[in-house]
This record gives structure tokens, sequence and C-alpha cells, in this order.
């Protein structure tokens, strides 16, 4: 291993980190845009200032890349095998997002990182840890416990938190606009959409900071595995001091320790690519899906948000497309079933179950390729 090929690794990464920040852009303002609170300058800027601070905040899921998927003891994690991973990842996203398809980056990373190291291992498929530990389902590690069941379970979370808080906003606002006297004006729309306008300013503010404190961190564990394993192996032996800082040991009670430079360093490559903006998949979540109105926003970005919230805690690398997707889809059905429009969930259902596979795929022949030639 050269120290070269561990910067080739950092630069790789900080690719994908970029367009992560483009391709899941919409995730966080598509909604918003939608709904013509914000205008599409204004809502990027948002995104990009509020996945900034997610990004710095918790190392939880980072640590599940970095530790809790591979397993160090069977598969050596060299450069070349991350970067294999990582171009498998950025390949798919930039497929999905010419197509304008909302699919996971954080599932393309996994897939990436699973088939990369499965050829590594000349397809022992021990390499891949697929449940470890934990008294619950939550506290253990693995591609099942952390990817899997949550692939499933926290869109069908953010379906029926959409569905339900749309529900109850319906209900809520008939029953006030029932009443005399000045809670009438609570059903009326212009005052509906005046009112839930300024409270989708701090919902999209949680999906982003949500989409900053999960996306963001998946990078952060790849540069901290390579940055371990070539201290471990002597890479980082003679550095002169100003670079110091590369060297990272592993941590026993902590698993992989994330610096403070690699938090800042995604979190700003994140903030950066979300500045681009992500326009064809804003239009896919913003006005292909479901019609929305401020007040469906509110209720889409909030229960999304929480979900994805709460998975960061746990350190569970969730697809915020899928859990916003999900929401969107929830709020669109209490209107109605027909208000969704199913050619295009069919499309995004689709991306969602191809990406693990495929993005596994490509990073399995890439690595198959370095080993042959």
């Amino acid at each position: 291993m050269s120290l070269s090929l561990v910067l080739l690794v950092i630069l790789v990464a900080l690719v994908f980190e970029y367009i992560n920040g483009f391709h899941d852009t919409a995730n966080s303002i598509a909604t918003v845009v939608a709904t013509k609170v914000l205008s599409p300058g204004q809502a990027v800027a948002l995104a990009a200032f509020t996945n900034l601070i997610g990004a710095l905040w918790g190392t939880a899921v980072a640590k599940t890349i970095a530790s809790g998927l591979i397993d160090l003891g069977i598969v050596a994690v060299t450069p070349q095998v991350l970067i294999c991973a990582l171009l498998g990842a950025v390949i798919w996203d930039l497929i999905t997002w010419w197509w304008g398809l909302p699919s996971s980056s954080s599932h393309a990373l996994v897939g990436g990182l699973c088939g990369a190291a499965l050829a590594a291992a000349h397809n022992n498929w021990s390499s891949i840890i697929w449940w470890q530990g934990g008294e619950h389902w939550w506290q253990g590690k693995g591609l099942l416990p952390k990817v899997v069941l949550p692939m499933f379970s926290s869109p069908l979370l953010g379906f029926v938190l959409g569905f339900a808080m749309m529900g109850a906003l319906f209900a809520i606002t008939s029953w006030l606009g029932s009443r005399s006297g000045g809670l009438q004006k609570f059903g009326r729309p212009r005052f509906l959409n005046g009112f839930f306008g300024k409270m989708q300013m701090i919902s999209a503010s949680a999906m982003g900071l949500s989409h900053g404190m999960n996306d963001a961190q998946k990078t952060m564990g790849i540069i901290a595995l390579a940055l371990v394993g070539a201290t471990s192996t002597g890479t980082m032996d003679g550095l002169p001091d100003w670079l110091s800082f590369l060297r990272i040991e592993e941590d026993a009670n902590q698993q992989f320790p994330i610096a403070l430079w690699i938090k800042v360093l995604c979190a700003v490559t994140m903030a950066a690519g979300t500045a681009m903006g992500g326009w064809r998949i804003i239009r896919t979540l913003g006005h292909k899906l479901v019609k929305l109105h401020p007040v469906n926003g509110v209720a889409a970005e909030t229960a999304s948000a929480s979900v994805i919230i709460a998975a960061s805690h746990f350190g569970i690398p969730v697809s915020t497309t899928h859990n916003i997707s999900a929401a969107i889809m929830g709020v669109g059905a209490a209107k109605r079933l027909s208000a969704i429009r199913w050619t295009v969930v069919e499309r995004m259902v689709w991306a969602w179950i191809l990406t693990i596979p495929i993005t596994g795929l490509l990073a399995w022949l890439m690595v198959r390729l370095l080993q042959v030639f």
C-alpha cells in the first residue's frame, strides 16, 4: 500500500460525496420547490447549509460503514478495493441521475463495498458480516440488521407516518374551519398555504439536517477505513509532521475514530455538491410523483426527517431517497390513491431493488479485473 493510493481513495471518496450532494439534493428540497415556498436557488442554499450542519452531527453511521459490514479479519480492505467500491457507487449514481430516478446513494455505496470485498476475498461470502451481536436487531451489526431490514422497514414507516400526519392535518384544519369566529380562517386555502408555507421552512430544514447526518457520514466511514488500514500497515510511517493528521489508530473502545478534519472535509464537499442542485430528480419527486401543496410538504418532510434522524442515532445507514419518496406517497395516499402517479412509483421501485445488486456487481467486476491484470 502506498501513500498515493491512500490519497487517491480520499479523492474518489470526495467525488462520491460531491455527487451524493447533487444527486440527493432533491431529497431535502423537492417538496419545498414544488410547493413554491422557496425558489430553487433559495432551496438549494438552505439544503447546502443544513446538510453541512447535519454532517458534523454524530458519527454512528460512519462507524457502521467503517467496521460494521465487512469482516476485516477475512479480507484486507485495500485502497484498490475501496476505489472500486466507490466507483461502482459513482457510476450507478450518475446513471440514475441522468434518468432522473431518485435511487439511493447509501445503498449504492453499501453494494459497492460488499461487492468489492467479496471479490477481494475470492468469493468468500463470510467476508461480509451478515448479522453479528446485539440483543435487539438495531444493536447488532452487519448487512441484514443495518441495511436490508431498514431498507424495507424505514420507507414503510415513512409512508405510514406521512399518511398519518396528512390525515391528522386534514382533520384538524377541517374541524377548525368549521368552528365559528376567527377559527374559520383555518379552513381557507389562502391562510393554510401561508401558514404551512412558513412551517415548511422548518420541516425542509429538518430534512436537510437529517440528510447530512446520515449520507455524509458514509463517506467519512470510507476515509477512516482507508486511513486506519494504512496506519496499521505502516504506510503512514515516516510522514512529515505536517501530514501527521493522516495517521489514525483504531481504538478498541471507539471502533474507528472519525477525526474532525474528515467530518469537516466531507461536510463541505457534500454542501458544495448540494449547491450544484439535482434538477432532474427534483422534477421527479416534486412534480411527477404527487401534486403538492405546502401542507403536504410539511407532512412528508416531517415524517421522513423523523425516521432518518432516529436511524442516524442508531448508526443505521438508511436511504434518504427511499424515505422522502415513501413519505410523499403516504401524503398522496391520504388525499386519495389516484393522486399518486403509479407509473413513476414503478420506475423508482425498480431503481431501489436493483441498486445494491448492480453496484455490487460493478465493484466486483472492477476488483476482479485488477486481480487479472
